[in-house]
């Protein structure tokens, strides 16, 4: 099978809950604690690709972040909202499964079983 990436955060009951339905499965994915360990901007925009979303669909919007920021000012371009997301982690969507060229956010975590064959 395809490598398995999981952005991961550990406090979050979602992602917690995909990573149990992976490992549940006898699968283990490459983890990605994207708060420890930000994404940059080209990683992801490439995310995003494989996602087939825009920025501000990955924004979590209830994030203080989000208001403080004025991320919801719909004049900001897509290069502006990853730069946002690369330096506030936070604001990203998760958890998000990578299997190859194909990505989904597992919200509800069954979501990510879409990817697995």
């Amino acid at each position: 099978m395809t490598d398995l990436t999981l952005y991961h955060n550990p406090r979050c009951s979602k992602s917690r809950g995909a990573l149990e339905l992976l490992e549940a499965r006898g699968l283990t994915p490459t983890v990605v604690r994207y708060l420890e360990t930000p994404l940059n901007d080209a990683q992801i925009h490439s995310l995003l690709g494989k996602l087939g979303l825009s920025a501000r669909q990955l924004l979590r919007t209830g994030e203080d972040e989000y208001k403080a920021l004025n991320l919801a000012d719909s004049s900001l371009s897509e290069t502006q909202l990853i730069a946002a997301i690369a330096a506030h982690p936070k604001l990203m969507e998760r958890p998000i499964l990578e299997v190859g060229d194909k990505a989904v956010i597992g919200r509800p975590p069954e979501q990510i079983l879409e990817l697995l064959p």
